[in-house]
């Protein structure tokens, strides 16, 4: 029964080597990249690397967890205000708020907590250092070393090695936007974490304090320095002064120049005296225009002597009135009285001539004291001149001593005030909450510890996985094996057949699966249809299935798919298997004896019960054939072949390693390269390819078995 997919006309058997069919360059392929389901296959396929890093990572983690001794973490909190206290006006630490609200200034005491001078503190003040989980006294191995390296004093080693153990435990954090800094200690014992934690805080106070103070007293001392210095200078001033006052006779009282307050008083005293000289002159002239009534001037008004002799004046001229009335001018009483009354008024008459005489003295005398002031004066405005001249060095000199002395007062001003900071901690800095013992250990956290074991085990297993997958690289996929041997894949057949049997010849056999059937029918479709096979062709349609040495069971798998599916359809098939009976100490003849001309096939081939399939076997290796005169017998062979099947399959083996079916290489239509999804190494079909092509050929398609399908 011929079949429509492979039938053709029957030929006289060829010539030696005159029908060899061309070699067809296969179609070109672009480069192929690594794709996600690639990817997939290479995690399934060393599923058992990934899972056992895995494993391994989670158990050591697990005995970690275990076997590490608990760790406690304790916390006291300290908030700092940028704006320290204003204890005085001129303070050496300035209390302002930067631009950024003091973010800066508290970042920085992040690094002050964790500096030595602080930690120095806190170790002095725990008595840390006799502590050996912090002096690197606790294990054997930590004290033999220490004896066998140690070096310098044992007790500065001994600091050194606590304050290095203490930086390890210590962490010092800010949270974002706020001004308190977590102090975090961490200790084999709850106690003695929260122990540190309030230590280091109080450590931390106590050196801002001394720090500030330090600056105090730094600044004290600098500024009493510079005082005498000032004191100097403000000495030397003066006495440059007092000289120059000495060497000009300038006498100075209450800050000025004695000659210029005598010259003020003088002016002052003849102002006085040209007033006085003034009124006494209007007096004078006022008696004078009087002539012979002094009494109506306003001395004699003023006078008390003269009120009184007026007032006894005015009494004797009432009594003498009277007394004329009642006894006559001529009783004795009468002229007493009158008498009485001429004595007072010569009285008023004598003391306004004196009032008179003693208004002229006083204008004389008035008139020569404000003459002699006037002479005083314009001597005294002469020497003057030539005191001011002098005065204008003096006035510089003194200039600059009251600048020095300016000076010097706010130095010893600013040194009272230092010396009195020292005492004063202006630090805005308090502890608000201080360290608790923990209640639960902070290390190590065991089931976080074996999560991110699991994890981190699975993440490693996949880089180890595409890393060895990098370093021997697999066939992947479709498109990777079409882009290492430049031809088409025909069909992926899965590596399991269902629990069915697929050896095609056996009148028991069953028949293949269903979809392996149908992969080997489209690949046998594919590459009869494509018009590679000149017309009138007189060698019978062939196919040589090759493969890496590894998937020789995937090989004869394929080939005899690939025979059945033909068989199946109802074309008679002949199958060659090169490798069959190679291990038999006294193999049948085969194809070996054809290829040398012993036999002829036709006395070799046999069909099997019950099938369309006729087998060739390898034959016996007895003597080694030349080459042209295999490549002949093949020829002859498949020209035979012709007239009573209808497709001849052909398991060639490895052909790197065995050259048995070399001449049948050159003669075939298709040779099929068959690898292993995921399995075979790129290495391997590279090497396949290359031996393909030293025999004067290339692969014309290929088959790929899938394992995981």
């Amino acid at each position: 029964m011929q079949s429509s997919l492979l039938s053709m006309p029957q030929q006289h058997p060829p010539e030696v080597m005159q029908y060899a069919p061309e070699a067809v360059p296969a179609p070109s392929y672009a480069p192929s990249t690594v794709e996600l389901g690639d990817v997939k296959r290479i995690l399934v396929r060393r599923r058992f690397l990934i899972l056992a890093t895995a494993a391994l990572l989670t158990l050591v983690t697990l005995l970690y967890g275990l076997f590490t001794p608990a760790l406690y973490s304790s916390v006291a909190e300290i908030i700092i205000d940028p704006q320290d206290l204003q204890v005085v006006n001129n303070d050496v630490n300035p209390s302002r708020v930067p631009p950024d609200g003091g973010i800066t200034i508290v970042e920085s005491q992040v690094s002050v907590v964790q500096s030595t001078g602080v930690l120095l503190r806190a170790i002095q003040a725990t008595n840390l250092t006799e502590d050996p989980e912090f002096n690197g006294q606790g294990g054997l191995l930590s004290r033999l070393l220490g004896g066998l390296l140690g070096s310098g004093s044992a007790e500065t080693d001994k600091t050194g090695k606590t304050l290095d153990a203490l930086h390890r435990v210590l962490a010092v954090k800010r949270a974002d936007k706020v001004l308190v800094l977590d102090v975090i200690v961490t200790a084999k014992s709850a106690d003695k974490a929260a122990k540190l934690a309030n230590a280091i805080a109080q450590a931390y106070l106590a050196d801002q304090a001394a720090a500030r103070a330090k600056m105090a007293t730094d600044a004290s001392d600098s500024i009493g320095a510079r005082l005498e210095e000032q004191r100097k200078r403000v000495q030397k001033a003066e006495n440059a002064v007092e000289a120059y006052k000495s060497a000009n006779n300038m006498v100075m009282a209450a800050g000025n120049l004695v000659s210029d307050q005598e010259l003020t008083e003088i002016n002052t005293q003849l102002s006085a005296a040209q007033s006085r000289t003034a009124t006494l002159k209007a007096q004078v002239d006022q008696l004078r225009r009087s002539g012979g009534a002094p009494e109506a001037t306003s001395e004699a008004m003023r006078s008390s002597v003269i009120s009184s002799l007026r007032t006894q004046e005015a009494t004797l001229v009432d009594q003498v009135s009277q007394l004329g009335t009642e006894l006559g001018p001529r009783h004795p009483s009468m002229i007493a009285a009158q008498q009485q009354l001429r004595d007072t008024r010569a009285l008023i008459a004598r003391e306004l001539g004196r009032i008179s005489a003693a208004a002229e003295t006083d204008y004389e005398r008035a008139l020569a004291n404000q003459q002699a002031l006037e002479a005083k004066v314009a001597g005294m405005k002469s020497k003057s001149l030539d005191t001011d001249q002098a005065s204008v060095k003096l006035r510089e000199l003194q200039r600059d001593l009251e600048a020095l002395r300016s000076v010097y007062a706010t130095y010893l001003q600013r040194a009272q005030e230092t010396r009195e900071q020292v005492n004063v901690d202006s630090t805005n800095a308090r502890i608000i909450s201080k360290a608790m013992p923990a209640l639960k250990k902070s290390w190590p956290p065991l089931a976080l510890l074996l999560v991110g074991a699991i994890f981190g085990g699975l993440g490693l297993g996949t880089g180890l996985a595409l890393i060895a997958e990098y370093s021997s690289p697999t066939v992947l996929s479709s498109n990777q094996m079409q882009s290492a041997i430049e031809a088409p894949v025909l069909g992926v057949l899965p590596a399991k057949s269902g629990g069915r049997r697929w050896w095609p010849f056996g009148g028991s056999a069953a028949p293949a699966s269903q979809k392996m059937d149908a992969v080997a029918g489209l690949a046998l479709r594919r590459m009869f249809s494509s018009g590679r096979r000149p017309p009138n062709w007189p060698l019978v349609p062939s196919i040589l299935v090759t493969s890496p040495p590894e998937d020789a069971a995937q090989r004869g798998r394929v080939a005899r798919l690939l025979a059945n599916a033909a068989a199946a359809r109802g074309s008679r098939v002949l199958f060659i298997d090169v490798n069959a009976g190679s291990r038999q100490k006294d193999p049948q003849p085969g194809l070996l004896d054809v290829l040398r001309g012993e036999y002829a096939f036709e006395a070799l081939s046999q069909y099997r019960p019950g099938s369309n399939v006729a087998v060739l076997g390898r034959g016996r290796p007895t003597a080694v054939f030349q080459e042209a005169q295999g490549a002949y017998f093949a020829q002859h062979m498949l020209a035979q072949a012709s007239r009573s099947f209808e497709l001849v399959v052909i398991d060639g083996g490895a052909l790197a390693d065995n050259l048995n079916a070399s001449p049948l290489v050159s003669m075939v239509d298709e040779i099929l390269l068959v690898a292993t999804l995921n399995s075979t190494p790129m290495r391997d079909v590279t090497a396949a390819t290359q031996a393909i092509s030293v025999m004067g050929r290339l692969p014309t398609g290929a088959m790929l078995v899938d394992e995981a399908a």
